[in-house]
Order: C-alpha cells, then sequence, then structure tokens
C-alpha cells in the first residue's frame, strides 16, 4: 500500500483524509490554512508537510482537493519541486479537462504520474467514504490506485484517457443542475397548489420522480434552510466550466445550464454564495407567490 498524502482539507478534503486514516493510508496533510491542517493532523496523527513540495518527498500518492482551475496547476507546479519519480497525483477537484491535461504534463516531466478524478455525492459521501468517482488517465496506473481511491468512494470507475474524468463530472454536474431546477420548481408549484409536501415528497420518492435530490434536499426547500452541502458559488464555476466545454464542441448548447447560471448569478447577488445549491428554491418559491 501507498503512503498517502491529501493536499486540501475543506469540506470534501479533510472527511476523505479521515477515511485514509481509517485505512491506515494517511501519512501527511497540508493545507493552505494551517489551522485545518493542525485539525485534521490532531485527530489522525498524520504529519502536516510544510509545502506541497514537502508532502511530495515522502508520500507517493497524493490527492489534492482544491476550487479552482488555477489551484490544480499552482499544486501541480509546487508539487513538482519534490515529487518522486514513480509517484501518483490523483486530483479530485472539479475543473476543466484542459487542466487535468496541463496538470498531468507539469508531472509527467519530473517521472509521476496524474490521474483527473472529480467525485459526485457531496459532503455526505466525502464523510460516509461512498462518493462515485470518475478518473481519468492512463489504465495501469488507475489499477495501481484503486486501492487506494476505494478508501474514499464506494464507485471508481476509469472512464478513459486524461481529461475523461474531468469531462464526464460535467456532464455530471450539467444534469443534476436540471434536476435542482425541476425538484425546487415542482415542490413550490405543489405548494401554490396547497398540497401537504411531505405527503408529496413521500409518494413521489418510490415513483419515476425519485431522485437524490428529492430524498436529500426537499426538507432544505420545506423548511426553507439550506445548510451547506455543495456551495452556490462552487456549482455556478462548474456550470462556466460546461458552458466553456460546450463552446468547444461542436453544436452543443446547453439551455439547462444557462438558466441555472442565471439563477445562481441572482442568488449570489442576493448574498447566497455560500449556501447549499437547493436554495435555487427560494427563486421558485417566489415564481409561485
Amino acid at each position: 500500500m501507498k503512503a498517502v498524502g491529501v493536499i486540501g482539507l475543506g469540506a470534501m478534503g479533510a472527511p476523505m483524509a479521515r477515511n485514509f486514516h481509517k485505512h491506515g493510508l494517511l501519512h501527511a496533510v497540508w493545507n493552505r490554512s494551517p489551522q485545518r491542517a493542525e485539525a485534521v493532523a490532531t485527530e489522525t496523527g498524520a504529519r502536516i508537510a510544510k509545502s506541497p513540495a514537502d508532502l511530495a518527498r515522502d508520500c507517493d500518492f497524493i490527492v489534492t482537493c482544491v476550487s479552482r482551475d488555477q489551484d490544480v496547476i499552482d499544486m501541480a507546479t509546487q508539487l513538482a519541486q519534490g515529487i518522486q519519480p514513480g509517484a501518483i497525483v490523483a486530483d479530485t477537484s472539479t475543473v476543466s479537462a484542459a487542466t487535468a491535461r496541463e496538470a498531468a504534463r507539469l508531472l509527467k516531466d519530473k517521472g509521476a504520474h496524474f490521474l483527473d478524478c472529480p467525485v459526485s455525492g457531496g459532503t455526505e459521501g466525502a464523510i460516509k467514504g461512498t462518493l462515485a468517482m470518475m478518473v481519468g488517465g492512463d489504465a495501469e496506473i488507475f489499477e495501481k490506485s484503486r486501492p487506494m481511491l476505494s478508501a474514499i468512494a464506494a464507485k471508481v470507475v476509469h472512464i478513459g484517457p486524461t481529461g475523461s474524468g474531468q469531462a464526464c463530472k460535467a456532464v455530471n454536474q450539467l444534469m443534476i443542475a436540471g434536476v435542482y431546477e425541476a425538484v425546487a420548481e415542482a415542490i413550490a408549484f405543489g405548494q401554490s397548489l396547497g398540497l401537504d409536501m411531505q405527503r408529496v415528497v413521500e409518494v413521489l420518492s418510490t415513483g419515476a420522480a425519485a431522485n437524490w435530490v428529492l430524498t436529500n434536499r426537499s426538507a432544505n426547500m420545506l423548511n426553507m434552510d439550506f445548510p451547506l452541502g455543495f456551495k452556490v458559488a462552487l456549482h455556478h464555476k462548474d456550470l462556466e466550466i460546461c458552458r466553456a466545454m460546450a463552446r468547444d464542441a461542436d453544436g452543443a448548447v446547453l439551455p439547462v445550464a444557462e438558466r441555472m447560471l442565471a439563477n445562481y448569478e441572482e442568488l449570489m447577488r442576493q448574498g447566497y454564495d455560500d449556501e447549499d445549491v437547493s436554495a435555487v428554491f427560494r427563486l421558485k418559491r417566489g415564481e409561485h407567490t
């Protein structure tokens, strides 16, 4: 088994680090805000690296979990300063396929390997270790990495060459955008009809309309309380990635993405950047009152 290092200890990265620890794999951690690294290190006994390069010097399997494309490039650049030949970097961030390919190039120059491993399942999945992971990169390196990746994800699927994982994640983010919008609009519509929405959700959750958002986020909407699962601002960022990828794909039209981008921009204008994406219900409820 590998000595695992984790970089990025936010809402997703910290529980991933804890799950590596549960499997006896966690060796070192690093975070831009030292307090988060200290909290995980205190809990797990992992070493706090002085820098990404320092972490790379004694970890042969490195997981990064950051927010934006430039963050991934910055981490790959810093890791390259200390990384061992043959080491593997698995990036679980959601970024563009082009960024994944550039990160892979930076590390290949040092004899290291890169997998783009975006995940789906939210903070709940990260805590429980039940994430779905879509992986791009060399098939042989993927197989070597599977035991480590399985410590943080229940479903780990190799999609194709470098960038394929991120392309698959873009499809995922577009799909869930439509589901969130449909569930929020339908619940608001049901309320406008005077229905007992607890009973409506109960019956619809067992029929053809059943979906993860209805099961796990309808309570947020009915209670008008949107605790963080996945930030509005981050899903907005992801849909901008979808928009950019669509521009590069001949004939790709994404009206669902455009509607939800507009919804998120309105929520952010109102100051709801850091709420869960189920907060789109705020707008749909307004349309039905």
